[in-house]
Formats: C-alpha cells, sequence, structure tokens
C-alpha cells in the first residue's frame, strides 16, 4: 500500500470520525410538530368515571351543542432537550414540521418546568378573556379593573403585593389601564419608594414598596405584572388536560362557550377547529404553529379551520387537504364565517392569500 493510499484512507476515517461527532452536537433549534386536537364541546370523564362538559356554566341558561369544535395544539421541543443536526435536517425535510431558533421559544436557561408553569399561565389567562369576549358578544356587561397578575421572586413587589390585588391608585393617583401602572413607576429612580393602593378581599389598604432597577440596568421597577380583571356575571368552568398550555385556544373556548349559551347551534353538527387568542374586547391575535395545526386539524377531519388573520401570510402554505382555512380578526367574524358555512354558502367566506 503506498503512502498516499494510507493518506487518503487516514484522512476519509478522520472525516467519517469529524462528521459523526459533528451530528451529535446540540444545535440551537427546536421543531414544532402537530399535536393533538380536543373537542371543547365534548364530554370529558372524570377519574371518578363521571361524564362533564369541557365547558360547564352556573348561574345562565344553557343549551344543547351539536357537531364538533376542536382546539388545536401544536408540539414543541422540550426546553430541557437539546436536539443535534440529523434530528433538525429531518425535521425540516418534513412539510408538516418546522424548524425555527431556540430563541423565538425560550429565554436563556430556561427549563423545562419554567416554561410548563408559565404555559399554563398564559392557558388561564386564554380562558379568562374568552369568558369575557363570549358573555360581551352574549350581551352581557362585564366590568373591568386592573389586576396583579404576576409577583416574581426575589423583588421588592413579593410580600408587599399578591396576584389578584385590584390596584386602585399609584402615589394617589387614580389608574385606569394596566399602561398607566407601569408609565407612573416608570417615572422614579431606582431606589425610590412607590405608593400602591389595592383592594385585596374586598379591604382598602396602601402598600409602599421600594424600586429597583430592571435587570438590564436601565428603568426601575417593582417586581409585578399587570393586566385587566374582570367580574364576571356567570360563572364558567373550562376543564381541560393539564397537558395543554399556552394562550391560543382563546377563540375557540369563546366559540364553545357562545355556542353553549344560545338556544340556535352555531356549529350544527359540522366539525371546525381553529386557533388564536382572544382579548376580552373580543379581538383575535396571531400565534404560532399555525402550519401544525392546520395540518393537525385537517388530519382530524376538520371541515372549516378558523385563524388568526395575522397568520394568512403563513396558513396559506399548510397541508389543509379539503379543508377550507377562513381567517377571522375578532370573535363576531369568527361567528360570522360559521354562521355562513353550516348555512350552505362556503364560497362566501373570505380566504387566506
Amino acid at each position: 500500500m503506498t503512502r498516499r493510499s494510507v493518506s487518503l484512507m487516514v484522512s476519509g476515517a478522520l472525516i467519517i470520525m469529524l462528521v459523526a461527532v459533528a451530528a451529535q452536537l446540540p444545535v440551537p433549534y427546536v421543531v414544532y410538530s402537530p399535536g393533538p386536537v380536543v373537542d371543547t364541546l365534548a364530554q370529558l370523564e372524570t377519574d371518578d368515571g363521571e361524564e362533564i362538559p369541557v365547558v360547564q356554566i352556573d348561574g345562565a341558561d344553557t343549551y344543547p351543542v351539536e357537531g364538533e369544535l376542536d382546539l388545536t395544539t401544536v408540539g414543541v421541543t422540550s426546553a430541557d432537550t437539546e436536539l443535534d443536526i440529523l434530528t433538525v435536517l429531518r425535521a425540516w425535510l418534513d412539510d408538516d414540521r418546522a424548524v425555527v431558533p431556540r430563541s423565538t421559544v425560550y429565554e436563556d436557561d430556561e427549563t423545562a418546568e419554567e416554561s410548563r408553569e408559565q404555559s399554563a399561565q398564559q392557558l388561564s389567562r386564554s380562558q379568562e378573556t374568552a369568558k369575557v369576549a363570549a358573555l360581551r358578544e352574549l350581551g352581557y356587561e362585564v366590568p373591568q379593573q386592573v389586576v396583579i397578575a404576576t409577583v416574581f421572586e426575589g423583588t421588592p413587589a413579593e410580600g408587599a403585593l399578591e396576584p389578584g390585588d385590584i390596584i386602585v391608585s399609584v402615589d394617589g393617583t387614580p389608574i385606569a389601564s394596566p399602561d398607566e401602572v407601569a408609565e407612573m413607576i416608570r417615572e422614579r429612580e431606582p431606589g425610590d419608594t412607590v405608593e400602591i393602593g389595592i383592594r385585596r378581599d374586598g379591604e382598602e389598604m396602601t402598600v409602599t414598596p421600594e424600586t429597583e432597577a430592571a435587570e438590564d440596568g436601565g428603568h426601575p421597577v417593582v417586581g409585578f405584572g399587570v393586566d385587566w380583571g374582570y367580574e364576571l356575571p356567570v360563572d364558567i368552568t373550562i376543564t381541560i388536560d393539564d397537558a395543554i398550555g399556552g394562550p391560543s385556544a382563546g377563540m375557540i373556548f369563546a366559540l364553545a362557550i357562545y355556542d353553549t349559551m344560545t338556544e340556535e347551534p352555531l356549529i350544527e353538527g359540522t366539525h371546525i377547529a381553529g386557533t388564536g387568542e382572544i382579548t376580552g374586547d373580543g379581538e383575535v391575535g396571531p400565534i404560532g404553529g399555525i402550519q401544525q395545526k392546520i395540518a393537525a386539524a385537517s388530519d382530524d377531519g376538520a371541515e372549516l379551520f378558523l385563524a388568526p388573520v395575522r397568520n394568512c401570510s403563513d396558513a396559506v402554505s399548510a397541508n389543509n387537504g379539503d379543508m377550507q382555512v377562513v381567517p377571522v380578526e375578532n370573535l363576531a367574524d369568527a361567528i360570522d364565517a360559521i354562521e355562513t358555512y353550516t348555512e350552505g354558502d362556503p364560497a362566501d367566506l373570505a380566504t387566506c392569500e
């Protein structure tokens, strides 16, 4: 064997070893895959064998529902899982999956437990806003107020404020919106105290936590998040698998509530799916993984898919089969689209282009 042959063999072996090692190295990507769908008009079996509806309402008349109204989900690589290049390439070649930068999904050093907790909080918030949107669409008045949504550990807010506290004032000035709270705190210097008037369990009180510099060393913060809170005139409970999280089922929850509380069936025996965040005013916002959710709904046999209008550019290339994909801007749009479809006029519906 010549020296040249030996050199080629050694070089080839080294290249194969390098490729094999490189293939096992983690890459900064995660994969989106079609997830399970859940019929929000269905009956669920409890641990003791009892059947209960996904949407349970107390304090208002309810009516029988017909058909399927599916929320859709997307499977995402767990925060504590690192992918290798071969896994990512296989996903990239699959039309129903998507490869996205890890940084667009998870924070640096975010754990799987932290991700699950955040996802559960988002789901809870989406259920709350879905209830409000549905009730308002049905003609109910739903009063709103500014509340503490989150208190962060290790900050001045911890021990002084609690999630659910109603913010009445900041430095004696009445508060009319969540944005006003942040704006007034930003006017201070880190280390200053701020006087926050709150209502907790019906009792009004004042707390005076200090501010501190944000982690980026910039504006002052106290360490809590605020949002709108609502006084619901009807008791609504949504029961769903704990494995499901995130904010994107809001619109479908609102439609399920609306259908349950209207005498004339909305879905009318058809099979409809969809996705979209929703605000208390019924505005439908964009979500992630639209292509995977459309593929999952199509595989499950849905006839009509309701998508946020701001997801249209991605929805057009999804694997929807024979399923019609219709963009909606708000809850009223979604209801109109379903009524148009069930009345036999699908050609009159807008489509994503």
